[in-house]
């Protein structure tokens, strides 16, 4: 849609979109009076307007009036859509930091924390040593023995060692008493699906450590050997989070399980990480489903189960005749009344928790994260998402991928809350309690944002708590985030990149510069990334250009080791050396674009070869997904021809309508390859379109592609016969 010029916007203009006539012409004038002020175009004049004159209960389509044609004739395809200001810059934690010690660590060129962002993010990269001790001191981290320094140069470890010589216990971290936390410090809240009217439950930090240090001395009557790994198979809830903390603190292995495997997938990760016991629950109710859960554990053959009641019965039908209630867990120990535990206190390098990859083709490759790992993740919170004391997180997420232990460590060793909703993201419950639990960080993933968008379930609700958003796990759309600014007054949204095996990000943004839609400002701190040409070599630094990511080894909290596959051989075999060192592989392919931002398009091998072009599925999908309302999702894949050829372009697309789908499929691959070649290339053409009721998605939310790419193969192979 062509959007004009905000000085060729007429009050007529705005009443079209759904305002009302006296409030179109009110919105006129104070359109008038903020170009008068700022200029009638970029990014100054797009602060004003989304800070004077938009609010969440004006139409969606009045924001993209604005702000298309604020940036209508912008010299740049990353325009900013958040603009910090230096009042709001020098409050944040690093921005505190600079403020204090600035010029000690930049030298006479620190200027404010704004200006020396970048200087200081190389400054991290280039300076290991002081940057991670001071970091470290900033977040209180308590080490029961020093490391003997930061980074030392290992021949068995690429990146070098970390911290050699400490030991700590990560989750005692999170419950003791420090600067950043009192006693009394509310640091759980949550509610459950169904009680969207009752007040949110609070739990403070003493009662948690209580809870966990319960757990703790009743993990300890099993008589598992120390390091044995312990499963966790259930929601995100308030005593998932107590006993992932106490497996920790009790110096055990968790084993992170998605809750929504099925029994074959729950039996190979436990086989995989040898667990010795696992957590789970009876059931899981979403709205009016009642889903087995223990039934699932019981069919992968778990070893020793503790299980948890659904609705706070403590008593439960049907268990193995070695399983454990949990109520019958606890009451091994309640009668001693422990209120305290000592933490196991472990080297940095043992293990505190293992996860897994996707798994989608072949085994699933088993992570382990060590107690540096934790750090990595809160240091990313802290420098990037800005997450300090008074801070409220919610993240929708599970345990089961990194993002769940990744809120936990986030939170808890910054002095936030976390708050958990124990049921469906999708819905007006979580929106309304997103709004009562006065969330100030809201984690999301694309596809709940589009949701939200579709259903408009945050009408009404007051977001304005809201200091900033965090978004990872797929590619986002552009309409979608500026929707979603719009609905807690515009605030940023930080994009957030990284893996399992990195324990956190590689690349985001920060709320010390510009952030544009659907693009990442800055490597994290303490990272150096490189875009290989075609050649495999790194471009020249701050150089355009799209090609293959790769990771300096050199990052903390990354993994050096898989418990069933060689680390070397996934992350480094075949990789280029630069300045000496090899380089770590990554798989996504990334573009850094003119104006210095990075835009993610999708893993490597979702990169697609149309008539001799080189293209994403990613840059491809946004296209599509704007060509007509009635599509939630589309999802491209480049087949190749049965006997050889160039790939020919599918697309599967999702209706926001299921019960009533009339697409004309044939009109519809001819809108698709208008819009293609208007806004990408002549040369692209849509050879299939396809609709499905969904897209297949990894337990993280990833959409595989590659299953896509199979199943249409087939398609293809059988029409022909």
């Amino acid at each position: 849609m062509a959007y004009a010029a905000l000085d060729r916007i007429w009050s007529e203009d705005i009443a079209a979109v759904g305002v009302a006539s006296d409030e179109a012409e009110k919105l006129r004038v104070a359109l008038r009076e903020v170009l008068r002020e700022s200029g009638s175009s970029g990014p100054e004049a797009w602060r004003e307007i989304s800070k004077r004159l938009l609010n969440p209960n004006l139409p969606f389509a009045l924001h993209q009036m604005l702000y298309y044609g604020c940036y209508k004739d912008y010299d740049s395809d990353t325009p900013p859509a958040w603009i910090p200001n230096i009042e709001e810059a020098v409050s944040t934690n690093i921005g505190r930091l600079l403020e204090k010690r600035g010029k000690e660590l930049l030298g006479s060129a620190y200027n404010n924390p704004i200006a020396s962002f970048s200087d200081f993010q190389k400054f991290s990269v280039s300076n290991p040593e002081e940057y991670w001790k001071m970091i470290f001191e900033e977040m209180r981290i308590k080490f029961s023995v020093q490391p003997s320094c930061i980074l030392r140069e290992s021949d068995s470890y690429p990146g070098g060692q970390w911290l050699p010589g400490a030991y700590l216990n990560s989750a005692e971290n999170c419950l003791i008493l420090n600067g950043k936390r009192d006693a009394d410090d509310v640091v759980v809240i949550w509610r459950d699906e169904g009680c969207d009217d009752m007040p949110v439950n609070r739990m403070t930090l003493e009662e948690l450590r209580a809870e966990v240090c319960t757990v703790a001395n009743a993990l300890d009557s099993l008589d598992l050997a120390k390091g044995s790994a312990i499963a966790i198979d259930m929601p995100m809830h308030v005593n998932a989070v107590v006993i992932y903390l106490a497996v920790v603190l009790a110096g055990y292995v968790v084993v992170s399980i998605a809750d929504s495997f099925a029994s074959t997938e729950i039996s190979t990760r436990l086989k995989i990480s040898n667990a010795k016991a696992i957590f789970t629950q009876e059931y899981i109710i979403r709205g009016e489903k009642k889903l087995p859960l223990y039934s699932r554990v019981v069919d992968a053959h778990a070893p020793l189960a503790v299980v948890l009641p659904t609705k706070g019965s403590n008593f439960i039908a049907g268990l193995r005749d070695d399983d454990i209630s949990w109520h019958d867990f606890l009451g091994r120990v309640k009668h001693i009344k422990y209120n305290d535990y000592v933490a196991v206190e472990q080297p940095i390098e043992a293990f505190t928790n293992i996860l897994f990859s996707s798994g989608t083709t072949g085994e699933p490759k088993a992570i382990p994260w060590t107690h540096a790992t934790p750090l990595k993740a809160a240091a990313d919170a802290w420098c990037h998402m800005d997450i300090r004391k008074g801070d409220v997180v919610a993240w929708p997420t599970n345990l089961g991928w990194m993002m769940g232990p990744w809120l936990v460590y986030a939170s808890l060793l910054n002095g936030a809350s976390m708050a958990l909703y124990n049921g469906s993201p999708l819905g007006s419950g979580f929106a309304k309690f997103v709004q009562d639990a006065k969330v100030t960080m809201l984690g999301v993933v694309p596809s709940i944002v589009r949701a939200w968008k579709n259903t408009n379930c945050t009408g009404g609700l007051d977001w304005s708590t809201i200091r900033c958003f965090g978004s990872t796990g797929e590619a986002s759309s552009v309409d979608e985030y500026l929707w979603l600014m719009g609905r807690a007054n515009y605030k940023p949204v930080i994009e957030y990149c990284g893996g399992t095996e990195i324990g956190g990000g590689f690349i985001t943004g920060s709320l010390l510069q510009p952030q544009v839609l659907s693009a990442f400002s800055t490597p994290a701190m303490g990272c150096s990334l490189f875009i290989l040409d075609s050649d495999g070599k790194p471009l020249p630094p701050n150089k355009a250009g799209i090609g293959e990511l790769a990771l300096d080894p050199t990052m903390f909290g990354a993994s050096t080791t898989l418990l069933n596959a060689n680390h070397y051989d996934v992350y480094f075999a075949g990789m280029p050396v630069w300045n000496g060192k090899v380089l770590r592989r990554h798989g996504d392919e990334f573009e850094r674009t003119a104006g210095g931002y990075y835009r993610a398009h999708g893993r490597a091998d979702d990169t697609m070869n149309l008539g001799g072009i080189k293209v994403s599925s990613i840059e491809i999908e946004r296209v599509c997904n704007g060509v007509k309302d009635t599509i939630l999702e589309t999802a491209a894949v480049g087949v190749p021809p049965l006997g050889g050829g160039p790939e020919q372009l599918f697309l599967a697309v999702v209706f926001k309508d299921q019960s009533n789908v009339k697409e004309d499929l044939d009109q519809l691959k001819r809108e698709f390859n208008s819009a293609l070649q208007k806004k990408l290339n002549p040369l692209f053409r849509v050879s299939s379109v396809v609709a499905v009721p969904s897209l297949p998605r990894t337990a993280s939310n990833k959409v595989m592609r590659r299953v896509l790419r199979k199943e249409f193969s087939q398609q293809s192979q059988r029409a022909k016969f």
